[in-house]
């Protein structure tokens, strides 16, 4: 205990005004290597600074309990991170603005969910009244556009990854396709899904339909309630999950509904897609499913079922390569999961702990995760080298409300070689502000 609490205090962060600075060493993992296949090690990040410790032996003792608890870490034993500055890294963070939803004027705005294009460097941010446009470079606003009216919250964005569309997820269960022009660069509404053209080929014929709720039928290519996210894959396909339970696969470019599982035994939260099309659901079942067109087939089969969690599964996050999974649920910790050549298709291998509330919103850019939580606070973590565990960079604070959605560019003058990493990261509250945040990381000195 006294080597880990002189370690600790080697470690100190700073803030001044509004930046402020937090080292990667200063996390303390705690973690045991897997000796048999039911258990695997467990990463816990606490405050950066060992004086917050020592001056609550008591919330120390009761989240060390709460881990010890948790389902998914049946046994821990205390290691110390090998000090090595080679692999560490510190990170500092300045808060550049706050973008105030618009309103339609009957009310409140209601939570608001981002994107990022990085080839047009612009930010989409969505709420219940508004799709907005901003300049990424200057935060500039371009444009604002009424969503109709009776479509409820906006559940969730996804920007096409080969074209200029723009799909809303929406609390009536539609999902809403907008174009953006390439002659004078403005959006508008181009059509919701199911489109009218396929809904109507369906209708007559029996087979087409669904029992979704007792004595109510609907066409099975529509959702029969809110749409909770949406994700492009790679193939020319887009997917999005419900509370109803399934996952629907979309044709990117006819706009059609190709195929409808029933994915889970209750509401889909979240889905996350693959560079090789695997798709990933997270539920409030507390399972993650995994999926996958095999040998060629025009179907999606189930491929494995992760089962860690011990509460709703809220988010789920790939890293670049697609090896590695994050998950985030109500139980407060994010999973990591990697990929393996075994029939459970991932395997843990550790948890990220922290937060006080549960998480909601994922985000993976370059080496670094980025974690939203209903504590209102947005955290930083990065992998210190192959299997070296993870250190907790930030943790951000300024919000009134929970993080219920997060997007993250890496800047392009960050490339050089020695210059720090310098990221843009935009977290969007449950009350509806966007907090817009530039992000330094840079290795420490040896």
């Amino acid at each position: 205990m006294s080597l880990l609490l002189s370690w600790l205090n080697a470690v100190s962060s700073s803030a001044e005004g509004k930046s402020s600075v937090a080292s990667g060493g200063g996390a303390s993992i705690v973690g045991a290597t897997p000796e048999s296949p039911s258990s695997f090690s467990a990463l816990r990040i606490q405050s950066s600074t060992a004086s917050e410790i020592l001056s609550s032996n008591a919330s120390a003792s009761e989240d060390t309990v709460s881990v010890l608890t948790h389902p998914s870490l049946p046994s821990l034993q205390s290691l110390i991170p090998p000090l090595n500055p080679s692999h560490l890294f510190s990170a500092s963070f300045l808060r550049l603005c706050s973008l105030a939803a618009p309103s339609s004027g009957t009310g409140g705005t209601g939570s608001t969910v981002l994107a990022f294009s990085a080839s047009s460097h612009l930010l989409y941010t969505a709420n219940e009244s508004f799709l907005s446009v901003y300049d990424l470079s200057d935060l500039r606003p371009i444009e604002f556009i009424p969503i109709p009216p009776g479509t409820g919250a906006t559940k969730s964005i996804s920007l096409s990854p080969d074209g200029p569309a723009v799909f809303t997820t929406h609390q009536d269960g539609s999902i809403r396709v907008w174009r953006r022009s390439s002659r004078s660069g403005l959006h508008r509404l181009q059509t919701s899904l199911p489109t009218p053209a396929d809904q109507l080929r369906r209708l007559p014929l029996p087979k087409n339909y669904v029992t979704v709720r007792r004595h109510q039928k609907c066409l099975w290519i529509k959702h029969a309630d809110a749409v909770s996210g949406i994700a492009s894959g790679p193939i020319g396909l887009f997917y999005s999950v419900s509370w109803d339970k399934t996952l629907k696969v979309w044709s990117a470019s006819s706009l059609r509904c190709l195929e409808s599982i029933q994915a889970h035994e209750d509401a889909v939260n979240a889905v996350a897609v693959a560079a090789d099309g695997t798709v990933y659901t997270g539920s409030a079942d507390r399972m993650i499913r995994v999926w996958a067109r095999l040998d060629g087939a025009e179907t999606h089969d189930l491929v494995a079922t992760l089962d860690r969690h011990r509460s709703s599964v809220n988010a789920l996050a790939l890293s670049s390569d697609g090896s590695v999974l994050y998950s985030g649920a109500c139980d407060r910790s994010v999973l990591v999961w990697e990929r393996e050549k075994s029939p459970s298709y991932m395997a843990v291998t550790g948890a990220l702990r922290g937060h006080e509330r549960a998480i909601l919103c994922l985000a993976c850019v370059g080496e670094l995760v980025i974690s939203g939580s209903g504590d209102r606070t947005v955290r930083i973590w990065r992998r210190e080298g192959f299997r070296m565990g993870y250190s907790c960079l930030a943790v951000m604070e300024g919000h009134a409300r929970g993080i219920k959605s997060l997007a993250a560019v890496r800047m392009p003058n960050s490339d050089e070689a020695g210059e720090p990493e310098v990221y843009t990261v935009c977290s969007g509250s449950l009350d509806g502000e966007v907090m817009v945040w530039r992000v330094r990381v840079s290795p420490v000195s040896s």
